[in-house]
């Protein structure tokens, strides 16, 4: 009885179809997003040696959610959310192919790549507002948690599952003459992920969408935005939250650089520590998938805050592996802690009408701070060791954790007493 209990405990949300369909559309494409940074970001480094442009690359993959989310938050008011969700997933699947027909016939230039992940990133940017602000439309409110820790394990955790895939390949299978290579079977691998998403998609029934009563795209982003800056609870969780992607959640684009120079490896420490971070936000999102106590969300809010922010110090300061890839885990633990909860209370928050809105203002902030940060991070490992970038960034985030306590919306949070009816 006690197993039965947990079992319903940690999976509940998954007993509904939809959710179902979701989840396993968001693993196969968080699968192949995270695979996706570490092959590019290698081959990247590989053919320019140049963190710049590794930082470039991951600019133009993250961009689309300043440029994207805000158009898709729109269209997912006033449209069905699952086709707009569709959609996207079909994009990235001819992306994919693209890009790895590209590197297999030996025709990839840096400009392909920085063109090619704008594309992979605005359909990527495009499946937050529309994917996670139908998941309140399909799983009630009790399961809320649940489900948003399920759904943002296919986001966090598959920073584990994608690498993993992937790791053997970059391991084992090198360049022989003309034959096929290890980046040739895991660009092709990725594109499988991605067709597997779009076919569980397609079986997705829910037909919701919001309410828009203006017409124009300026009038409905307008109102969305309104919305976040007017109402103080979101607009104080979306600022701590965009500083915590801005501080701590942008470092990707040096991972080739601490592999090589700090670690003294190559492609395959690059996934090891992703794979790293991986574990970590996958123990962060079973834990918080069994958990519906108020108070213990909000305490453990806080802490997943000031790991997040501690993490990055040892990772930055580190040149040995095992501590290198501890740091990694905890990196993981905290951050998808902290962002699977953060995403919860603003789905919460949010009313149906203007839910995907919402998400995308919400989207705009946290992918355009990581944006800018990792092509700034990545733009200073060419001159300097990053390692002090990401460990002062990391500081940062703890000292704003600490000192802003006390502000009332955040202390109710942590409190476990803010009002979310």
């Amino acid at each position: 009885m006690t197993n039965s209990a947990n079992k319903i405990n940690y999976f509940s949300s998954l007993r509904y179809p939809d959710f179902q369909k979701i989840w396993l559309a968001g693993l196969f494409a968080g699968s192949s997003h995270w695979a996706l940074i570490v092959i590019r970001g290698w081959v990247v480094y590989e053919i320019s040696e140049s963190s710049m442009l590794v930082g470039l690359v991951t600019f133009s993959a993250m961009i689309p959610m300043i440029l994207v989310t805000p158009i898709i938050g729109y269209l997912a008011d006033k449209f069905q959310r699952r086709k707009i969700m569709q959609s996207m997933f079909l994009i990235n699947f001819i992306h994919n192919l693209g890009l790895g027909m590209l590197y297999f016939l030996d025709l990839i230039e840096p400009w392909h790549l920085i063109v090619l992940a704008f594309v992979q990133g605005s359909a990527r940017a495009a499946r937050m507002p529309s994917g996670q602000s139908l998941v309140p439309n399909i799983v009630p409110k009790t399961h809320l948690l649940n489900a948003v820790a399920l759904d943002m394990s296919t986001v966090h955790a598959t920073r584990l599952l994608g690498p993993l895939a992937v790791a053997p390949l970059l391991a084992f299978v090198g360049r022989n003459g003309e034959s096929i290579t290890g980046i040739d079977l895991a660009f092709f691998m990725c594109t499988g992920f991605y067709a597997l998403s779009l076919f569980f998609s397609l079986m997705i029934k829910n037909t919701s969408t919001g309410q828009i009563n203006s017409e124009s795209f300026i009038q409905g982003f307008t109102e969305g935005l309104k919305y976040v800056h007017n109402t103080k609870p979101i607009f104080i969780i979306t600022v701590i939250t965009t500083l915590h992607c801005m501080l701590t959640m942008s470092f990707e684009s040096v991972l080739p650089f601490f592999s090589v120079n700090k670690l003294g490896s190559e492609g395959l420490v690059v996934s090891f520590l992703m794979m790293c971070v991986g574990v970590g936000a996958l123990i962060a999102s079973i834990f918080l998938a069994g958990t519906r106590d108020e108070k213990i969300k909000g305490r453990i809010f806080y802490i997943f805050a000031i790991i997040s922010g501690i993490a990055p110090i040892f990772l930055g300061l580190s040149s040995n592996l095992i501590i290198s890839l501890i740091a990694a885990l905890f990196m993981g633990l905290g951050q998808a802690g902290f962002m699977i909860i953060s995403h919860t209370l603003i789905q919460t928050l949010s009313p149906n009408h203007i839910r995907g809105r919402i998400a995308g203002v919400y989207a705009m902030y946290l992918g355009g701070s990581m944006a800018l940060f990792n092509f700034l991070n990545g733009l200073y490992a060419d001159f300097f060791d990053p390692g002090n970038s990401i460990a002062i960034q990391g500081m940062i985030f703890v000292l704003i954790v600490i000192f802003t306590r006390k502000n009332f919306i955040l202390k109710s949070i942590y409190s476990g007493k803010l009002q979310t009816n």
